[in-house]
């Protein structure tokens, strides 16, 4: 009985790092699509498989100012099913927004972590100080 148990919780351990894996590539090959091709964008990962799979971060750029920020995935408030490119169409640049509009961006690639700086806000009073 016990060494059922354990071969069980064995088995379930296995799967569960081969569902990262699979998460993983999937997500690599959809990375290398965008990053290496430009796209097509369909089909993509979802949210939660790339989460799953260890890459936690998007990479978008402004199709206007060329500006580049990475998204933490985990901070997107959509269900964990939504696939990467539907949310193209809600991002949009900060930095050269005008008003009620504000220019698309693409996505480029998915990252382990981050590797574009945040970008450090300062009030205009501070910076007298």
């Amino acid at each position: 009985m016990i060494g059922a148990k354990i071969r069980a919780q064995s088995a379930r351990e296995a799967a569960a790092r081969a569902v990262r894996e699979a998460d993983r590539a999937e997500a690599e090959a959809w990375s290398i699509r965008m990053e290496g091709y430009g796209g097509p964008a369909q089909p993509s990962p979802t949210i939660g498989q790339c989460l799953n799979g260890g890459l936690g971060f998007l990479e978008v750029e402004c199709n206007r100012c060329k500006t580049r920020a990475s998204i933490p995935l985990e901070t997107i408030r959509r269900p964990r099913n939504t696939p990467l490119w539907k949310l193209e169409a809600s991002l949009k640049c900060r930095a050269c927004h005008k008003g009620r509009h504000a220019p698309p961006v693409h996505m480029i690639k998915l990252t382990a972590r981050r590797e574009i700086t945040p970008y450090l806000w300062v009030h205009p009073r501070e910076e007298d100080r």
